[in-house]
């Protein structure tokens, strides 16, 4: 046993560094949303204002996905992340595991439905304008060809031109993580969208500081490998933002606002979902 503790491979603790994302360009790094329009709109009014007194320096947006599900305006949300893109604002966008399910779902595998549901996507449904009577009774063929009827052309494109993995200087945005000891270039989809451990407990050097959301905590955690921006914005009411000019680095957070409660799924949904395919 002590030989097999003494020979074991040990992460390799990573040097303390100075990092930098690409000079010239300020970045702002979006934690998950999750259908909370009015916390997005209050960090983009602080952006703006940032920007502002910044004139000259450009600046990106990077959405590190989970746009969608639990609060009540995930519709208005990609609303605005589309105009966005079409004001021409430089923005990045990606792919987090609700959308992959959303789309998923949207593309034909209405076997899904019940999951999407599962994960928050009742809400989601509600603000495309599904409504209370065809949730609760129509068939999860039915309900997904509803939704496919309802989900505006531009916000298909948007979501299906979202992005893996974005490199800046000495950063990797991803939603989730990644899986330590698979090179950046390999990292499978899976992993970038949904992976917790061993990601969360690694200490190995990445190449690069990963920014992730994905899994909730009370504060931002900022370690030397990674650093997660989700603060549970649809119930806590914090959506939070990293931003980072060269070496310099900083964090700020929506306006406090009213938590959403989680919401329940109605009996009728739930006996549809325990006998459909």
């Amino acid at each position: 046993m002590l030989s097999r503790f003494l020979n074991r491979r040990r992460e390799r603790q990573p040097e303390r560094r100075m990092v930098a994302a690409s000079y010239g360009a300020r970045l702002y790094a979006i934690g998950d949303i999750h259908g909370r329009r009015d916390l997005l709109d209050d960090v983009l009014q602080q952006i703006a204002e940032q920007d502002a007194k910044n004139a000259g320096n450009p600046s990106e947006i990077i959405f590190l996905g989970d746009l969608i599900d639990r609060g009540p305006d995930s519709a208005a949300v990609v609303e605005r992340v589309v105009a966005l893109r079409a004001s021409g604002r430089s923005i990045s966008v990606l792919l987090g595991n609700h959308e992959e399910v959303f789309l998923r779902v949207l593309q034909g595998e209405a076997n899904l439905l019940p999951m999407f549901i599962k994960i928050g996507g009742r809400e989601t449904l509600f603000s495309y304008g599904i409504t209370r009577h065809e949730y609760d009774t129509l068939s999860n063929e039915a309900l997904a060809e509803r939704m496919r009827a309802l989900v505006p052309p531009a916000h298909l494109a948007l979501l299906n031109d979202c992005d893996e993995m974005v490199f800046r200087g000495d950063y990797v945005f991803v939603h989730a993580g990644i899986r330590p000891g698979v090179p950046l270039a390999e990292q499978s989809e899976n992993d970038l969208r949904w992976i917790r451990s061993p990601f969360l407990e690694s200490s190995v050097d990445h190449g690069r500081v990963i920014v992730h959301g994905h899994t909730v905590t009370e504060e931002p955690e900022l370690r030397t490998n990674r650093i997660g921006i989700d603060t549970g914005a649809v119930y806590s009411g914090r959506l939070t933002v990293l931003g980072i000019d060269g070496t310099r680095r900083w964090l700020f957070e929506s306006a406090a606002k009213p938590a959403v409660e989680p919401a329940r799924r109605s009996a009728a949904r739930l006996d549809l979902h325990s006998h459909s395919s």
